[in-house]
C-alpha cells in the first residue's frame, strides 16, 4: 500500500441535510511535485472503514466527475431510490 500523507483534509461528499456518521465517501485531495497537477493524488475513504484508501490521480478523478455530471453513470442508480422506499 502506497503511503498516505497523515496531513490530507478529507471532504465528506454528503448531502447538505445528512445526519450521523454514515457511512459516506470522504475525498481529500493531495498535491504532486512538479507542474503536472493532474498527476496530483486523490484519496477516497469510507468513513466505516478509513484505513482503507484507494489513490487515483486528479486527471482521473476530473474525468470521473465530468461523466457523472454527463450522466454517464445513472444506469447505476436506477431503482436505488426505489429500493430505499421499500425498507
Amino acid at each position: 500500500m502506497s503511503d498516505i500523507p497523515p496531513d490530507l483534509t478529507w471532504i465528506r461528499a454528503a448531502p447538505p441535510e445528512a445526519t450521523g456518521p454514515g457511512p459516506w465517501i470522504e475525498i481529500a485531495f493531495g498535491e504532486v511535485d512538479g507542474d503536472d497537477d493532474g498527476e496530483a493524488p486523490v484519496y477516497l475513504r469510507e468513513t466505516s472503514a478509513p484505513e482503507n484508501v484507494v489513490t487515483t490521480n486528479r486527471r482521473k478523478w476530473d474525468a470521473f466527475v465530468l461523466g457523472v455530471q454527463a450522466g454517464e453513470f445513472d444506469h447505476f442508480v436506477e431503482g436505488v431510490a426505489d429500493m430505499e422506499t421499500d425498507g
